[in-house]
Formats: structure tokens, sequence, C-alpha cells
């Protein structure tokens, strides 16, 4: 197996790595009950997504009971 010629350098092997750091989610509002959703994604809470319902979510009543 080959070995490298010279050791990496503190500010080459920073470089490489600034791409690794953990980015934001951008999260958006859900139009059916205002609570924060990824974009492109039906809210877990309603189960809406784009004005249509597209997951049958059990009521908030039935989950507070379990």
């Amino acid at each position: 197996m080959s070995v490298p010629k010279k050791r990496r350098t503190r500010g080459s092997v920073k470089r490489r790595q600034s791409h690794h750091a953990l980015k934001k989610q951008k999260l958006a509002k859900c139009k059916q009950c205002g609570k924060a959703v990824l974009s492109h994604a039906a809210c877990s809470y309603c189960g809406y997504y784009k004005g249509k319902e597209v997951i049958k979510v059990k009521s908030v009543s039935d989950k507070k009971k379990k």
C-alpha cells in the first residue's frame, strides 16, 4: 500500500473539513395548523400537504387518552 509523501498541513485539512459542518433545517409553517414543518413534507400533526389531507392522523384527544 502506498504511503503519503508529505504530511497534510493544518490549513489543508481544515479547508477540506469545512464542508462537513451541519446546516440548519429550513422549516415552514403548515397552512392548516400553523406548526413548523419541513418544506416539501406532510405535516405530522394534522396530516395535510398542499391543502389536502394525505395522512390519516388520530385526533389529539385520542392521543391524550393513551
